[in-house]
């Protein structure tokens, strides 16, 4: 029998369970750009590279991973993951050349997927009655990792130096991802716990020829897309409008912010409001921010803009997956959420990202129409979302 322990350590064992990846994808990049340009001669197309391998192994792994954890359990798959996020991190110290970069790249996107989807759905299966707050949480640890962990990884670079860094950031998640992968597990099957809550809902085939499904698979096509579009534009659209570098990073600071401290609460206002509602709210504010900006002027202005816009990207994570359960049940969860994932891997970052920097190339910086586009998205998602009405719904 496995010793018990409280639903409130094994949420904590998640969040610190999702930490390190995060802090891998969205930290590590930025802080090793400059010594990965320097050390291999590479341009700043090959560093974005890193970025495309981060999301490509995670999305090639995340539908497999929800399979996975309904025959080996959530726990051994986390474990997995700390293995590898944490072995590629150290063996990185050891990188060469940037096509070894890239292969660290796409083994911690895969880790995040071993880790995340894993970890997503045990919040959900031991919180029936929070399913909201418990994946905002979740969520809000992946997001803000790379708030928290970013200056660690300067003064260390810069310390230490880089093999260094890499090592001990390597052997951190390897240990603390094993450690915390023991408390990570579905809840047993007792009815008498408050915990416990009957896994039920459709097959993945039902859910595949169901409408909810597909509204939500384009959800996050446009809104993924359009969301992901401003951590590589806001920068830039300060420079553009006459800010200096210091001052267009309070943009993409912005953004960030809400992105992670938002997801707390758009996951708690999804428990009372419902999620197709507080989804639809916060990508018309984010739709209506981006038809809005290139027309105002002022950095504070446009900061405020960028966290609304911020805000709405952070709730797609948050809250798409207890919606993914309300709507097809936890039976089956991991692997719809996981081809429900593929959307944002293999659509939006061509279709936001992508296409959004080559619109800027031809038209000679025109972010009047870039932003525009991105809007339309955002206000298209928005409708989308409240089109999936799920059969049963969380709500207090």
């Amino acid at each position: 029998m496995p010793v018990k322990s409280p639903r409130s350590l094994i949420l904590i064992a998640c969040a610190c369970a999702i930490f390190w990846p995060g802090s891998f994808i969205f930290g590590l990049p930025g802080v090793l750009r400059q010594h990965w340009q320097q050390a291999f001669n590479a341009d700043g197309g090959a560093i974005g590279g890193t970025v495309f391998f981060i999301l490509t192994g995670a999305t090639c792994f995340m539908y497999l991973c929800g399979r996975l954890q309904e025959k080996y359990g959530p726990g051994r798959l986390a474990a997995f993951g700390a293995v590898m996020g944490g072995g590629s991190s150290i063996w990185l110290s050891q990188a060469a050349t940037m096509a070894e970069v890239n292969l660290w790249a796409f083994s911690v996107g895969a880790a995040s997927a071993f880790v995340y989807l894993p970890g997503l759905t045990v919040v959900q299966r031991w919180y029936p009655e929070r399913r909201g707050l418990v994946a905002g949480f979740f969520n809000m640890a992946f997001g803000l990792s790379a708030a928290v962990m970013s200056p660690v990884f300067s003064i260390l670079l810069s310390t230490w130096g880089y093999e260094a860094l890499t090592l001990a950031a390597g052997c951190a998640a390897l240990i603390i991802g094993l450690a915390a992968s023991v408390l990570i597990r579905f809840p047993e099957n007792d009815p008498s716990s408050p915990a416990f809550a009957a896994p039920s809902g459709r097959s993945v085939r039902e859910a595949l020829k169901s409408r909810e499904f597909w509204c939500l698979w384009l959800t996050w096509v446009f809104a993924g897309a359009a969301g992901a579009s401003m951590i590589v534009l806001a920068t830039g659209f300060g420079l553009d409008r006459g800010l200096t570098l210091a001052q267009a990073v309070v943009l993409l600071t912005a953004f960030n912010l809400t992105n992670g401290c938002g997801r707390l609460i758009s996951g708690y206002f999804s428990d009372r409001i419902g999620r197709s509602r507080i989804m639809a709210m916060s990508f018309a504010g984010a739709g209506i921010a981006y038809l809005i900006m290139p027309h105002l002027n002022g950095l504070w202005l446009w900061a405020v803009l960028a966290a609304v816009i911020g805000f709405a990207f952070g709730t797609l994570f948050a809250v798409s997956g207890p919606l993914a359960g309300d709507c097809f049940g936890m039976a089956h969860f991991g692997a719809i959420f996981g081809l429900v994932f593929t959307a944002y891997g293999f659509v939006s970052g061509p279709l936001g990202p992508w296409l959004s920097g080559h619109i800027l190339d031809v038209t000679r910086g025109n972010y009047s129409l870039v932003f525009s586009y991105l809007g339309l998205m955002y206000l298209g998602a928005a409708g989308l979302i409240l089109l999936v009405q799920p059969w049963r719904e969380c709500r207090m």
